[in-house]
């Protein structure tokens, strides 16, 4: 009995130029602090809906390019959180000063990309990326999809995964 429900379609992306490299620290248990560090990140994404009058989910091209322009403005960035409850993140002139308790951080303001964002976990990068992704889709391409699912990997294997809905 054949059934009545569409096939639901599925646009992977995971190449090998959708990098970036990174320097950040995360706070863990309260009131424990990383050394700052670096990660080559990899991303990959997928998007979820039907297909289009032209037979696709989206169009490979349009997904890779905005991924890459975003992806673009981290690489080689300290990565920053300003919703963190403990970490004070503040400019100043053409520095960035941060505060966590006794630490103190000060880069140069071109060297740092501020996030809105309590942590700088995989989990809340591959929110960021992929909540930004979809906003420049939505500009880009008139495609009804139906979701967007955005991971980071941190260290070869280990990925954060997250999807949101379009």
């Amino acid at each position: 009995m054949p059934s009545s429900k569409e096939p639901d379609y599925c646009v992977s992306l995971e190449k090998d130029n959708l990098v970036f490299s990174a320097a950040h620290f995360i706070t863990f248990n309260g009131d424990v602090c990383e050394q700052l560090h670096g990660h080559n990140y990899r991303v990959k994404c997928k998007v979820f809906g039907p297909l289009d009058e032209n037979g696709y989910v989206i169009d490979f091209i349009a997904l890779r390019d905005t991924l890459m322009e975003i992806i673009a403005k981290l690489d080689h960035r300290t990565l920053l959180p300003t919703k963190h409850p403990k970490i004070k993140v503040v400019t100043q002139d053409e520095e960035i000063v941060v505060r966590f308790e006794k630490k103190r951080w000060v880069f140069p303001r071109e060297d740092c990309v501020l996030l809105e964002i309590a942590n700088t976990t995989a989990e809340l990068l591959a929110s960021q990326i992929g909540g930004a992704l979809i906003e420049r889709l939505r500009e880009k391409v008139s495609t009804d999809i139906d979701r967007v699912e955005l991971a980071v990997d941190e260290n070869r294997g280990q990925w954060a995964v997250v999807t949101l809905p379009w």
